[in-house]
């Protein structure tokens, strides 16, 4: 056995089932389903209240139900995993939501340009193409719409790996190869993975200035930004090289320069 795999096979344990549940298909607690987003934006319920949004990576749909539910939203929710998706419509049945909340497999002509809020809550480092994910976001959104867009943690943050729920050792994918990380992995994992762009759901390895080139490149300006740092120490979050390895969330409001919503509300008139 290579010395690597030793080591990070001493360092790791398999997970118990509370900790597999809550990596595999984590839980919300009633009323919750909206914490992570007025925690990141101070002004939530303003930016949102009674607006059409769409729910770009809405999973089992909690948090496009209490969206409708909560804010008066009429919410669409988008996700490309069918069974997921199934979970979600299911899940909506029979709520008295008047019909303010759909969800539909994939992003037909007729959405684009037609939202308010276009969300996306830890999904943007799962994206096999974030570009192209960030761009089709952005042709979702009307003139003078937004992008609330909330992850972490990035990939060189402590626990950017992923893989937390069977080594607590941070910086994992920094002291051991790809290679020797799938390899302990596979010992409480048998979907064959060999990359990290493998594993369940996937990582693009997307860091800070990686998401930064994804924004820069879908001609989107940061309205608002915050770069949350590991045990509150959120001024390591405006040094240049350090911030990569101690920003664990990153939360911003996207929109159109002022000339490209100008030129969109042309087009559209």
């Amino acid at each position: 056995m290579p010395l690597g795999e030793f080591v990070l096979s001493r360092l790791s344990r398999a997970p118990s089932d509370e900790t597999d549940a809550a990596h595999s298909d984590p839980a919300y607690a009633p009323g919750e389903e909206l914490a992570i987003l007025r925690r990141e934006f101070p002004d939530f319920s303003a930016l949102v209240a009674g607006k059409r949004v769409a729910d770009f990576g809405c999973g089992t749909g909690e948090q496009a139900i209490a969206l409708a539910r909560d804010e008066g939203c009429d919410v669409v929710g988008i996700d490309s995993n069918p069974a997921t998706l199934a979970r979600a419509k299911a899940r909506a049945e029979g709520r008295p939501l008047a019909g303010r909340v759909q969800f539909v497999e994939r992003v037909t002509p007729d959405l684009e340009g037609t939202f308010d809020v276009v969300i996306s809550q830890n999904a943007m480092e799962h994206y096999p193409d974030p570009d192209q994910v960030v761009a089709l976001m952005t042709r979702l959104i009307r003139p003078d719409g937004v992008l609330v867009v909330t992850f972490g943690p990035p990939w060189y943050a402590p626990f950017g790996s992923h893989m937390h729920y069977f080594c607590t050792v941070p910086w994992l994918n920094l002291l051991f190869s790809e290679r020797t990380v799938m390899r302990v992995r596979s010992r409480y994992r048998s979907d064959g993975a060999q990359r990290y762009v493998d594993v369940e759901s996937g990582l693009n390895r997307m860091s800070l200035a990686k998401f930064e080139r994804v924004v820069a490149g879908a001609g989107v300006q940061m309205k608002f930004r915050r770069y949350r740092c590991v045990k509150g120490l959120d001024f390591l979050g405006k040094i240049p090289v350090v911030r990569e390895l101690f920003v664990n969330q990153v939360s911003c409001v996207l929109c159109l320069p002022r000339e490209a919503r100008a030129q969109a509300a042309a087009r559209s008139a």
